[in-house]
């Protein structure tokens, strides 16, 4: 996950209540443990394109999925792509859960070498440790602590793994949409932002759906040393344009559009007859999509500055908007009460962000309620820097294990109340 932090919004401090000393007891025991797994998962190399690290995450969070008597399958959703791993966990109860967080990265293999695994202090550096290796600790560690404590109060608990959440999810988004759309919650396990970044963890209430923009120009091609005039430079015409439209969004505050990549041209001496740009747009609403695309088509349509050439607009949508609403809400609020049962602490409302999550897929239905950022709490995504918080660990997997357990309490007491 891109994450770019835009703003904090602090609800009021909530009422402590006491910690639930049981699974205190048992996250605090998975500390040094979800270090070791952290180590683990960061020593193999497992980038969106490396299929052979990405088999051997693969067959290392089944393993530890089958610890915790899940029955797991592996999806491949595209003939010749990476599997997903899904867990399966039956209970007692009513709750239907589904936990999902992903195995790949974005570094190259061999990217140990020179941004090895290390601790200096209160952080873990490594590639990939907070996005998103440490959201797959949380699951494991927290289903872990809840194993410990004899707890089975849920009709089935769904844990989707997926391999390709940092390329947009292409062989998996509609998999997640599908299961989500079968459960009462999804919870989503991206990084939080550091302290040291953001004052305090955090849960994200909105996440930008991504796309892709395209300017294809179509001109003449001509000899560029004895005919230049003849021929209708189509590079030239895209410059121009995408100079008219670098800024296309900067009015529109649910809009981000970036142009990133640009093919023209075959040979030097031959003017080029067609060019295209393709540029990453980040949305916050479908709706500004909608707005995105036409001010590009009417931007292009004031003018060009090379005659006889068609310049032509698209936008390729991809992962969803994730949009928390009323549910992720309440269920945010729960998770604020849960972490101040901690001494206190605080849980902070992080309400957009133009990065873009699975979350997006899982709320695609609308039919559960949805939270995203409950893994470790960390900074440096995508970078050689990238670290966790060690002291983020327990609050975690604590805040997890006992979000699950509350929102079980919550689907027993609408049963006896429905009853008549």
């Amino acid at each position: 996950m891109a994450v770019a932090l835009l703003a904090l919004a602090v609800a009021a401090p909530a009422q402590a209540a006491p910690a639930n000393e049981a699974v205190l007891r048992a996250a605090r025991a998975q500390e040094e443990v979800v270090i070791r797994s952290l180590g683990d998962m960061v020593a193999i190399d497992s980038g969106s394109d490396d299929a052979a690290g990405l088999r051997r995450m693969a067959d290392y969070v089944e393993r530890r999925l089958q610890a915790l008597d899940a029955r797991t399958e592996r999806l491949q959703p595209k003939a010749d792509a990476p599997e997903m791993v899904k867990g399966t966990l039956t209970g007692n109860g009513r709750l239907r859960a589904m936990l999902i967080a992903h195995m790949d990265t974005v570094y190259a293999p061999g990217i140990l070498a020179t941004a090895p695994y290390r601790r200096d202090g209160n952080r873990l550096f490594g590639p990939g440790i907070a996005d998103n290796k440490g959201g797959i600790a949380v699951i494991l560690h927290a289903l872990e602590t809840l194993r410990a404590t004899g707890w089975r109060d849920y009709a089935q608990i769904t844990v989707l793994f997926n391999h390709d959440e940092e390329i947009g999810s292409g062989g998996s988004g509609e998999t997640i949409a599908t299961l989500g759309a079968q459960h009462d919650v999804v919870l989503s396990f991206e990084p939080s932002p550091a302290k040291a970044v953001a004052g305090s963890e955090g849960v994200l209430l909105g996440a930008a759906g991504t796309g892709e923009a395209f300017l294809t120009v179509e001109g003449r091609a001509a000899h560029a040393g004895s005919a230049p005039t003849e021929g209708r430079n189509a590079l030239v015409e895209l410059a121009y344009q995408l100079q008219r439209t670098a800024d296309i969004a900067k009015d529109m505050p649910d809009a981000q559009l970036s142009w990133t990549t640009a093919q023209a041209g075959l040979t030097r001496n031959q003017i080029p007859a067609s060019a295209q740009a393709a540029a990453d747009v980040r949305i916050l609403s479908d709706a500004a999509g909608d707005r995105l695309l036409k001010a590009l088509e009417a931007k292009v349509a004031e003018g060009r500055l090379v005659p006889d050439t068609t310049t032509r607009v698209r936008l390729e949508r991809g992962r969803p908007p994730y949009v928390a609403g009323p549910k992720g809400q309440a269920l945010a609020e729960r998770a604020k009460k849960i972490y101040a049962e901690l001494d206190g602490r605080e849980l902070l409302f992080l309400p957009g962000t133009f990065g873009g999550t699975d979350a997006g897929y899982a709320a695609r239905s609308g039919k559960p309620a949805v939270l995203e950022s409950l893994g470790l709490a960390g900074w440096g995504y995508h970078a050689r820097n990238e670290y966790i918080e060690i002291d983020s660990i327990v609050p975690r997997v604590y805040l997890a294990a006992r979000l699950l357990q509350e929102l079980a309490r919550d689907g027993a007491a609408d049963a006896r109340t429905s009853r008549p």
